[in-house]
């Protein structure tokens, strides 16, 4: 028996390899997978808290970013909001920076500048665009008032009210370079074109009122003394003992000269001439014989001839003459001598009332189709050479006498004048 047999198997040497260090004991084993293992449960326990903050922060990732992105939906909806306000205003909008750079200019501005299409990049541009002096305009006082401008334009003239107000993006900065570098301008641009016309044309009025209170107050004055002037021609003719030319053309001078003061004073009262009944083939035979002195000096024939049946009317017999004085002196002016105005009267019948007609008629140059409309207007000419009051006036006269006037006419033919009065 050998040796190794002899020794117990609990006794056993190991053998120990070159290069080897000492074997662990099982206990040392046991030790350290022990501890393994609780190394391994703490880990796992970690990633577990580990996983459990990654989900957490996941989850608060994505309600910022779901509030983010509706933060961003709403600016951009609000953006769009604010740009569709100003594409949409009455008025234009030019948002400028510090460079005095256009920022913005809204469809509005642009089509109060005529700009169209162009690209207009600051106010140097736009003032050579547009013909008025923006970049002076810019160095006004701050929040200052609006400035009025004419703006020359191919149709008319325009007239635009234009603002500026500095801007200050950024409350915070604290020095000038600061505020200069965040300091921008919005322009507010307004037309005022009508507001300009509507000015003028009242200025217009207030002239126009002013003249015409001077012309009644010189009418009144020289009423009196043209009075006087027609009695005296009157005695100087009987004096003569007959007729004289020159006292003819004084008297048609006097009659005119009163015609013309008497429309003034018509056209300017506003009180309704008082009516009674009349004769109106007498009140118009009146009226005939006192325009024939200017009649006559003009070689002119002037004639009336009156119907049996001519009705009376609710008329004033001062209004009458000078409504036929008028319209007499009218056909005058554009009947060249040796022509001839006829005046009639007579009764009709319309829609079963009866009427009184007073025609007119003149054998002169007519009255043009597309003057026609205007005639009766206060102030309107077709020559110049009047005053433009006469017509006025009898269309007035005619209205208070619950009448109608109307005129028929042919270029190089002649005119007819119709009025009609309600017959008694």
């Amino acid at each position: 028996m050998s040796d190794r047999q002899m020794l117990p198997s609990s006794h056993a040497i190991p053998i120990k390899k070159p290069g080897a260090g000492p074997v662990p004991t099982p206990q040392v084993l046991a030790d350290a997978f022990s501890e393994f293992i609780a190394a391994s449960s703490v880990l796992e326990s970690s990633y577990r808290d580990l996983q459990q903050e990654v989900a957490r922060l996941g989850s608060e990732l994505a309600k910022r970013n779901a509030a983010l992105t509706r933060s961003l939906a709403e600016n951009d909806r609000m953006r769009a909001a604010l740009q569709q306000m100003l594409d949409s205003m009455p008025c234009g909008v030019l948002v400028l920076n510090h460079a005095e750079r256009i920022v913005m200019i809204n469809p509005e501005g642009r089509r109060l500048l005529e700009l169209g299409d162009a690209r207009i990049q600051n106010l140097r541009d736009l003032s050579q665009r547009t013909q008025v002096d923006f970049a002076a305009l810019a160095q006004g006082a701050e929040d200052s008032l609006d400035s009025e401008v004419c703006l020359p334009s191919s149709s008319e003239k325009r007239w635009l009210a234009i603002g500026n107000r500095k801007l200050f993006l950024d409350p915070s900065a604290r020095s000038a370079s600061d505020i200069a570098a965040h300091l921008e301008s919005i322009w507010i641009l307004r037309d005022i074109t009508a507001n300009k016309l509507a000015e003028q044309e009242r200025e217009a009025a207030r002239h126009a009122t002013a003249l015409a209170e001077i012309s009644a107050i010189l009418a009144h004055e020289i009423r009196n003394p043209l009075a006087s002037l027609e009695l005296f021609a009157g005695l100087i003719e009987q004096d003569l003992g007959g007729s004289s030319q020159w006292i003819s053309h004084l008297r048609s001078g006097i009659r005119t000269l009163s015609g013309t003061v008497n429309n003034v004073l018509s056209l300017k009262g506003e009180t309704k001439v008082p009516l009674a009944p009349i004769n109106l083939a007498s009140c118009v035979h009146e009226g005939v014989d006192f325009v024939h002195p200017i009649a006559a000096e003009a070689g002119l024939e002037l004639s009336f001839a009156a119907a049996e049946n001519t009705p009376a009317i609710e008329g004033n017999a001062d209004a009458i003459h000078q409504i036929v004085l008028n319209i007499v002196c009218n056909a005058i002016r554009h009947t060249a001598p040796g022509g001839a105005v006829l005046v009639s009267t007579r009764r009709v019948s319309n829609d079963h009332r009866q009427a009184a007609i007073v025609e007119i008629k003149d054998t002169g140059c007519g009255i043009p189709e597309n003057v026609l409309p205007q005639i009766f207007d206060a102030g309107f000419s077709a020559t110049g050479e009047t005053p433009g009051l006469g017509l006025a006036v009898c269309k007035r006269l005619m209205v208070q006498h619950g009448g109608a006037i109307q005129v028929f006419s042919r270029v190089n033919e002649g005119t007819t004048f119709q009025l009609e009065f309600p017959a008694l």
